[in-house]
């Protein structure tokens, strides 16, 4: 029993770590795409004013 008192803490830390690890690895990719469909609208935009412009 005395092995199981001195795992528990660490699997608990451990577990903790990689919820909160995957916290963030989440909200990076969730940034990343947004950022991207941001830099495509504004490209698109740009296009459609320099189109709207040549006319």
């Amino acid at each position: 029993m005395p092995y199981v008192e001195a795992l528990v803490p660490s699997i608990a830390l451990g577990l903790l770590f990689w919820y909160v690890i995957k916290g963030i690895s989440n909200a990076d990719r969730k940034e990343r795409q947004a950022e991207a469909e941001a830099d495509a609208l504004i490209a698109q935009h740009a296009q459609a004013d320099t189109t709207s412009r040549d006319k």
